[in-house]
Formats: structure tokens, C-alpha cells, sequence
């Protein structure tokens, strides 16, 4: 690959924040291990590598349609426009034939994992492409985020077996509630900027501190089905040890976000969360692999 390839294809990865796909990507390899486990076939190899490339090219192309969707709004951003597509870095037309060739690639992998993820794929698109239009019409946007990632275990899963069943839902349910409040949490930061650009967000609608105190909600709801995936499904020391860092982690984030100082808010979002997901999958997997 030459240098201007490679130049190329760190400016897309930057563009997509790839290294956010750390927030997800461990619950999805948590919803295959999981169907490894309720299923009587030996964990395949292929399939397992289907199911993290279906992951990576969804978010390339969620992402990279979020910043070509918003890149004349990014351009008025102090915090956002330096990103890649304002900052003239990457070309609008270049991230939206990159959010086309995601998607194609996306809906090919699923082809070949089983008929009923490739039947789902275009519905799994709609949600995590659609996201980026929400902000423009309602302040329930972080929730439709929460459901874009809420598909990652639910979606291994139904690779894995090619049914759907009640764990990964529940497990669905966590993520869905986690993303959406960690969400809340780095909209803080636009406040101001949402509403003078008439954005729709919870920070807009509530206010910082009623964000605040609905994020710490949704994150009780996210802690409440790590308890009952732990107690429905039997799992043993290792997945508690993993529960207590992750609803940890969680408290962790609203004692260094406060209304009047959000110095710490990408300590919150990027650092912490990453953390969480990734100790949580670990410990869970362990558990699950060990039954």
C-alpha cells in the first residue's frame, strides 16, 4: 500500500472514530460466544469473523454518514470543525461512496452467515443510518443511538443460532440503556450550540442538570439488567466481578460530570466506557466459556 493510501485510509479511520468501535464490538463478540453456548455446533472460526467485520463495516458506514449528514452543522461547531469532512480533509461525495461501500459489504457479510441476518441486514441499516437524522426532530436522538448499538449482542446472537431468544434481548436492553446515557452525558458539551442551531437533544429539553439526573437514570435501568442477565441465566463468579467494574464504572461517570464543569466529560465518554465494555465482555466470556 502506498503512502498516499495509507494517508487515505487513516483520514477515513479518524473521519469514523474506528477506535470507538470499542464500545460495541464487545458486546457483540459477548452475544456470539453466548449463542456458541446455547447451540450444539463447535464455535466456527468463519462465522466469528463474519460477525466482527458485520460490525466494523456498519459503524464505518453509521459514522461516516453522521459526518457527511452533518458536516455543514460541524462546520459551525467550535469542538467539531476541525473534523475531516469541513476541515476539507475528506470530500463529501469520498465519505458518502465510503458509507455506500460499508453498507454493501455489510449486507454481503450477512449473506453468508444465515438467511435471516441477511433478511434483517437493510432494517439493521435503517436504525443505525437513521440515527444521524433524529437530532434535527426529537430529543429522544441518544435513544435511537442506544438501539443502533442495542443490536450488537442481539444480532451475534441471532448469527450464531438464527433465533432470537430472551438473554440477548436482555442484554440488548443494557447496551441500549448504557449508550443512550453515556450520550446524554457528551451532549452536555452543545448545550448552547444545539439550541442556537434549534437542535433537538435531552440536554436541550431538561437543561444540564435534568440531563444529568435522566442519564443517571437510564445508567440504573443498564445496571438493572446486568443483574437480571446475571440471575436469568445462572452465571457464576466471574460475570458478578465483571458486573461490579461495569455499574463501577458507570457511578465513576456522573461523580466527574458535573453542570458547571464539564472538563472531564471525554474522560467520561471515550475512557471510562471503553473500559466498561471491554472489562464486561471479558469477564462474561470468561463466565460463559468456563460453563
Amino acid at each position: 500500500m502506498g503512502k498516499a493510501n495509507k494517508t487515505a485510509m487513516r483520514d477515513y479511520m479518524s473521519m469514523v472514530k474506528f477506535g470507538h468501535t470499542l464500545f460495541a464490538m464487545p458486546f457483540a463478540l459477548t452475544g456470539f460466544f453466548l449463542g456458541v453456548m446455547n447451540t450444539e455446533e463447535p464455535l466456527s472460526w468463519k462465522l466469528l469473523v463474519l460477525v466482527v467485520l458485520c460490525m466494523v463495516f456498519a459503524r464505518n458506514a453509521a459514522m461516516g454518514f453522521n459526518r457527511y449528514i452533518d458536516r455543514d452543522i460541524d462546520s459551525k461547531n467550535p469542538r467539531t470543525f476541525k473534523r475531516e469532512i469541513p476541515a476539507g480533509i475528506v470530500k463529501a461525495r469520498s465519505a458518502l461512496v465510503f458509507v455506500v461501500l460499508n453498507s454493501l459489504l455489510f449486507i454481503a457479510c450477512t449473506w453468508f452467515i444465515n438467511p435471516i441476518s441477511f433478511y434483517l441486514s437493510p432494517i439493521a441499516l435503517l436504525v443505525v443510518l437513521g440515527y444521524s437524522l433524529t437530532k434535527k426532530f426529537t430529543s429522544l436522538c441518544h435513544f435511537v443511538l442506544g438501539i443502533g448499538l442495542a443490536l450488537a449482542p442481539i444480532g451475534s446472537y441471532l448469527a450464531v443460532t438464527g433465533t432470537f431468544d430472551l438473554l440477548p434481548v436482555f442484554y440488548s436492553l443494557l447496551v441500549l440503556f448504557w449508550v443512550s446515557g453515556f450520550d446524554m452525558l457528551y451532549a452536555l458539551q452543545d448545550e448552547d450550540f444545539d439550541k442556537s442551531m434549534n437542535l433537538r437533544s435531552i440536554v436541550v429539553l431538561l437543561g444540564k442538570k435534568g440531563a444529568l439526573r435522566l442519564s443517571g437514570a437510564v445508567h440504573l435501568l443498564s445496571a438493572g439488567f446486568v443483574l437480571g442477565i446475571g440471575i436469568l441465566a445462572g452465571f457464576g463468579i466471574f460475570y458478578w466481578i465483571g458486573s461490579i467494574i461495569f455499574a463501577g464504572l458507570l457511578a465513576y461517570q456522573h461523580m466527574i460530570v458535573k453542570p458547571d464543569d464539564l472538563s472531564r466529560v471525554n474522560l467520561a465518554f471515550f475512557t471510562t466506557n471503553g473500559i466498561a465494555s471491554v472489562v464486561f465482555a471479558v469477564f462474561n466470556i470468561t463466565d460463559i466459556l468456563l460453563r
